[in-house]
């Protein structure tokens, strides 16, 4: 094991599938002669020359159709978004070409594509530039969808990722880039579809993804102290989604809350919810609570940014209402 930060475990395992596969190729914008604009490709250029390292116009359209494109005629294309807000320029691209092309040629055609990039809130950024979009991709037949911020999880999906058959929208942070982590040294893959249980409990279940997975165990830690033991769920993959492991946490501890970075209305925690409620109804011994972005516009200021996204006293607050404490 090695301490690596997330940049890096990303980087290696892009290098490390470029030199597995010479159909693997990166492109968008600076990836190449600016070394990434989080520097995550930095040395790839010199290390795989300007035809498998693109640099990209500003035109997420047109780069993202052109890597469909590329997918179909049996390349496998890594499209990096400078972030996922400038993917919604690219929205036709992914989800009426991308995710469905496979459908509609009858199977003839797959489109191993990977679109990568930082997801949600930065650091006072305004409300265009701090948007988490996962729940707009999840809803999507034909698109699997990750979102990570832990280095070694990050680097075993992001291979598998560009391994796959289909069309996978991997979605990293802004703010986790510089995090580190402990990293397997070696090749490793990690399915795609299986959550990870980040903290052992046995008094409430917490469920998250991406960065505020490590607000979770923040709050953890300080229920502790406070005489609540919490179990803590990485999903790791969105679509699909490891049901299995949500509801056997569940069984065991009776209580639920889901934190969701992202506006509250229709979101992937309300669908974690109605499938708890479905499948483990039996097991709940209180109503599942759920801690999400409130539902505004991301404000630009630095206290009021704070005050809009989760954090860990919203969610110990919501751990003793469902514990009954308070």
């Amino acid at each position: 094991m090695r301490e690596l930060a997330l940049r890096d475990a990303l980087n290696e395992a892009l290098a490390e599938e470029m030199e597995r596969d010479p159909k693997v190729f990166l492109m968008g914008e600076e990836v190449g002669e600016y070394d990434g604009a989080y520097k995550v490709s930095r040395g790839l250029l010199a290390r795989f020359g300007p035809k498998r390292i693109i640099d990209a116009p500003i035109s997420e359209a047109g780069f993202a159709g052109l890597g469909v494109g590329a997918a179909m005629a049996g390349l496998r294309p890594v499209i990096e978004f400078m972030t996922f807000n400038f993917a919604v320029l690219a929205l036709d691209q992914i989800m009426n070409h991308a995710a469905k092309m496979l459908y509609m040629s009858a199977g003839q055609y797959s489109v191993p594509i990977v679109f990568r990039g930082p997801n949600g809130a930065a650091h006072m950024l305004g409300a265009q530039h701090s948007q988490a979009f996962e729940t707009y991709y999840a809803h999507c037949p034909g698109l699997k969808v990750i979102s990570t911020a832990d280095p070694a999880d990050a680097k075993g999906l992001l291979k598998s990722a560009i391994r796959d058959n289909n069309p996978v929208i991997f979605l990293e942070s802004e703010l986790a880039y510089s995090r580190i982590g402990l990293v397997p040294d070696g090749e490793y893959l990690i399915e795609i579809g299986k959550a990870a249980v980040k903290r052992e409990g046995t008094d409430v279940t917490l469920v998250s993804w991406n960065k505020m997975i490590f607000t979770a165990l923040e709050a953890a830690e300080t229920l502790a102290t406070m005489g609540v033991n919490a179990e803590v769920i990485d999903v790791r993959t969105i679509r699909p989604l490891d049901e299995e492991t949500i509801i056997r946490s569940v069984q065991k501890t009776g209580r639920l809350v889901v934190v969701q970075e992202g506006w509250p209305f229709a979101g992937v925690a309300a669908e974690i919810m109605t499938r708890v409620y479905t499948q483990a109804f039996d097991w709940l011994d209180a109503p599942i609570e759920r801690v999400t972005n409130e539902d505004v516009p991301m404000p630009y200021a630095e206290n009021l940014e704070e005050a809009v996204l989760p954090n860990p006293e919203k969610i110990i607050r919501a751990v003793l209402r469902v514990c009954y404490l308070v």
